[in-house]
């Protein structure tokens, strides 16, 4: 059922969307405060069920291109990616029903509904990847076949590249993140028309509620004094894969992404343990004492121990005290067309998929 989203709900979408992003695509703290503000202003998210979608509608498939640690240099705005959203809609002759992110985890997630608020149009409770990664070709549509142009790419000045045609979605990424990079490493992205029929059939439906849920499930551990990291394993049937300290980070950004490594030592029961954790913009791999413990494109995810805010590759830090959890990945993703470019091979690591254990410590 269409209906407005409340104000309240803005911070548990935010605290879920920033679990759902895996340490990649920004945790939304800013972008919370400016639809907050755009709510004082009198504006609202009309939140869109998919099963809603007329066959025929047109969907906007949107998002923010670019490395995670640059939004940390320069204020969000969905200025950028409303200017992609028209300049796709001048070169297909036709104007679009409905905003949808391309992907719900981090920042993405509101830029979604901050582009919706500008152009007045709903948003459709849906994404395409049910997490952040950090490539197009890793979204569902992508996965199921469907081509990802005409793709449009713009930036806050004056300038502005539509990508007519490519060989195939990797093509896309490719010509994309070396347009973005010229742009400043980030810019405002529209990826092919989707109908309401494709996104009832290939996108990964009803991510919003998922992460508000999980925001929800935050919030009420924090009033009622329990867990809040217990509360998300049991909300998605997680797993917990380690409590410490964070000893070390190497991070560096290149070619429009940021990559490194960070180093846990074990507190309570992990005591005495070290974590190793792999990223590119997203947390890719775990290894427990040199063990591989979960994968992508299963979610792992970084915590404050005390408050279940998701922390990001871009900001991790030594002494931070976290949980690191496991979440399950959506079966699209974990099919043999999603694996072969969401699994690890895809990231360059040289082993198959295997999911983590489904057992809490």
């Amino acid at each position: 059922m269409m209906r407005e989203l409340e104000f309240d709900e803005l911070e548990a979408l935010a605290i879920g969307a920033g679990v759902l992003g895996t340490g990649g695509g920004n945790h939304p703290h800013l972008e919370l405060m400016c639809a907050q503000a755009d709510y004082l202003r009198g504006r609202r998210v009309t939140l869109l069920d998919p099963q809603e979608l007329a066959d025929d509608a047109r969907v906007a498939v949107v998002c923010i291109m670019g490395a995670p640690l640059v939004t940390k240099e320069r204020l969000p705005e969905p200025v950028a990616i409303c200017k992609a959203v028209r300049l796709m809609e001048e070169h297909c002759g036709k104007p679009f029903d409905a905003i949808m992110s391309i992907e719900i985890g981090g920042e993405n997630a509101f830029f979604a509904l901050l582009v919706g608020m500008e152009l007045g149009l709903p948003v459709v409770d849906a994404d395409t990847m049910g997490r952040a990664f950090p490539e197009a070709q890793m979204a569902s549509f992508a996965i199921r076949g469907l081509p990802v142009t005409p793709f449009a790419i713009a930036d806050i000045r004056d300038n502005a590249v539509l990508i007519p045609v490519a060989e195939n979605a990797t093509r896309v990424e490719r010509i994309g993140r070396k347009t973005v990079v010229e742009l400043g490493s980030i810019a405002g992205t529209c990826a092919a028309p989707r109908t309401g029929r494709e996104v009832k059939d290939h996108a990964i439906l009803n991510s919003i509620s998922r992460a508000l849920s999980i925001g929800n499930a935050v919030l009420d551990a924090r009033k009622a004094g329990a867990n809040p990291v217990a509360s998300v394993l049991e909300a998605e049937n997680g797993a917990l894969l380690f409590t410490g300290k964070v000893q070390d980070v190497s991070r560096r950004t290149t070619d429009g992404f940021v990559r490194g490594c960070a180093v846990l030592s074990g507190a309570g029961a992990f005591e005495g343990q070290r974590l190793e954790i792999d990223f590119q913009n997203e947390f890719s791999v775990a290894r427990l004492d040199g063990v591989r413990i979960a994968c992508v494109p299963d979610l792992i995810t970084v915590l404050d121990e005390e408050t279940a805010e998701a922390i990001g590759t871009e900001v991790l830090r030594y002494g931070q005290r976290v949980a690191v959890i496991a979440l399950p990945a959506d079966p699209i993703m974990t099919s043999p067309e999603g694996l072969a470019v969401t699994g690890p091979r895809a990231f360059g690591f040289d082993f198959d998929y295997q999911p983590f254990a489904e057992k809490t410590v």
